[in-house]
C-alpha cells in the first residue's frame, strides 16, 4: 500500500485536491480565525489554489501541511500544484492550469514576480482572486502577504553575518534569481546594512543564482571559493542556500572561517546548528504564512474584502496585528515577526 507521505506528494505534483484526511493533527494553532469562512457558514465551497515556487522542499512541504488543514478546519477545497523546477516558465504553467480550471482563488509565491505579471492579470479577469507571498512589488494581485517588512530583514541577515566576522572581510550573496524580487530586496538590504555598519566588509562579485537547489548552492560556493579563498561569508536568501553552504562547510572542515546568515528551518539544519557548522539561521513559519494567505482568500471570496487591511487578526502567530509598510498600497500587508535559531534556542522550534 502507498505510504501517506508518497501519496501526499503524488497528490501535490498532479496538482489535485487534497483530501481531508490528508491532515491528521493542526500544523498551526488557528483558534477560531477560520470559524466565520467555512463552507457551511459560508453556503459555498471554495476552490483554492496554492502555486509556491517549487514542490519537495522542506520550506513548502510544511506550508503545504498548512493549507490542508486548513480545508479540514473550513471545508473548502483546497488543490495544491507546485511546479517541479523554480523556473518561471514552469510555474506560469501552473497557473494557466488552475486557470482552466476555474478555481475561485490562486494563492502564489512567485519565482520571478515580473515573469508572473501576465499570467496573473489574466487570473484576475477570470474573477480569481489572487493572494501573492514574497512579492513586494507585485502589481497584478488583489492583496500581498509579506512576514515582515522585507528591508528589516535583509539588515538582521547582515547584523548576523557581521557579528560573526567581526565587521571585517569578504561575502557573496545568493538569491533564488535575480527576477526573485522578495530575496533581491533581502539581500540589497542587507548590503546596503553593511556599507552603513561594517565598511570593513565588502561583498565579493555580483549575487549568485542558485534556482532553489541546494546542489547549485554547493557548486556555485565552491566555484566562489575557488576563484576567491578570501571569501568568509554567506548571505543566503533562499532556503537552499544554507544547505549547499553546510554541506561545503562539513566538507572542507570550515567550521568557524566560512559563516552563513540567512533563512532555513531547525527541522533542516538543526544537527549544524548544534555541531557549530552553522552558527545561527533567520526564518519565519511557513505553515502560518500559508493559512495566512488561504484566511485572506476566504475572505475575499466571502465579500469581506473590506475588513483586509491595516491592524487586522488573522488569529495566527506572526499575523496578529498586520501592518502597511506603504501607505500608497494599502493590499500589501505584513506581518510582524521572524525568528532566529542558534545552538542556545533551536529546541524552541518544532520545524
Amino acid at each position: 500500500m502507498m505510504a501517506r507521505r508518497q501519496l501526499s506528494a503524488l497528490i501535490a505534483g498532479l496538482g489535485l485536491a487534497v483530501p481531508a484526511l490528508a491532515q491528521t493533527r493542526p500544523v498551526v494553532a488557528a483558534g477560531q480565525s477560520a470559524a466565520a469562512l467555512r463552507a457551511q457558514a459560508l453556503g459555498r465551497r471554495l476552490t483554492i489554489a496554492t502555486v509556491v515556487k517549487v514542490g519537495g522542499i522542506a520550506w513548502f512541504d510544511r506550508m503545504h501541511a498548512a493549507i490542508r488543514q486548513f480545508g479540514v478546519d473550513t471545508g473548502h477545497e483546497m488543490i495544491i500544484a507546485s511546479p517541479a523546477r523554480a523556473e518561471p516558465a514552469a510555474q506560469i504553467a501552473v497557473i494557466e492550469q488552475m486557470i482552466a480550471r476555474r478555481v475561485d482563488a490562486i494563492c502564489v509565491v512567485p519565482v520571478a514576480v515580473e515573469r508572473l505579471e501576465d499570467v496573473l492579470q489574466r487570473a484576475r479577469a477570470a474573477d480569481i482572486a489572487v493572494i501573492a507571498h514574497e512579492a513586494s512589488t507585485l502589481d497584478h494581485a488583489d492583496i500581498i502577504l509579506e512576514a515582515f517588512d522585507n528591508r528589516a530583514f535583509g539588515a538582521l541577515m547582515m547584523q548576523e553575518l557581521g557579528l560573526r566576522l567581526n565587521g571585517q572581510g569578504q561575502y557573496i550573496s545568493m538569491v533564488g534569481s535575480l527576477q526573485t524580487g522578495t530575496h533581491m530586496e533581502w539581500v540589497n538590504a542587507a548590503v546596503t546594512y553593511q556599507r552603513q555598519r561594517f565598511p570593513g566588509m565588502r561583498e565579493a562579485g555580483p549575487k549568485i543564482e542558485i534556482f532553489e537547489d541546494a546542489d547549485v548552492a554547493h557548486r556555485r560556493l565552491a566555484e566562489a571559493l575557488a576563484t576567491n579563498p578570501d571569501i568568509r561569508g554567506v548571505i543566503g536568501a533562499p532556503m537552499s542556500a544554507v544547505v549547499g553552504t553546510a554541506r561545503l562547510i562539513a566538507e572542507r572542515n570550515l567550521r568557524g572561517r566560512l559563516h552563513f546568515a540567512g533563512t532555513g528551518l531547525v527541522s533542516l539544519v538543526g544537527p549544524q546548528l548544534r555541531n557549530g557548522d552553522l552558527t545561527s539561521i533567520q526564518f519565519w513559519d511557513p505553515a502560518a504564512t500559508g493559512y495566512a494567505m488561504a484566511l485572506l482568500a476566504a475572505m475575499k471570496l466571502a465579500g469581506q474584502g473590506d475588513r483586509i487591511q491595516a491592524g487586522l487578526d488573522l488569529g495566527l502567530e506572526g499575523y496578529r496585528g498586520l501592518v502597511a509598510p506603504d501607505p500608497s498600497r494599502p493590499l500589501l500587508l505584513a506581518g510582524r515577526g521572524w525568528s532566529v535559531a542558534t545552538r542556545e534556542n533551536m529546541d524552541q522550534f518544532d520545524f
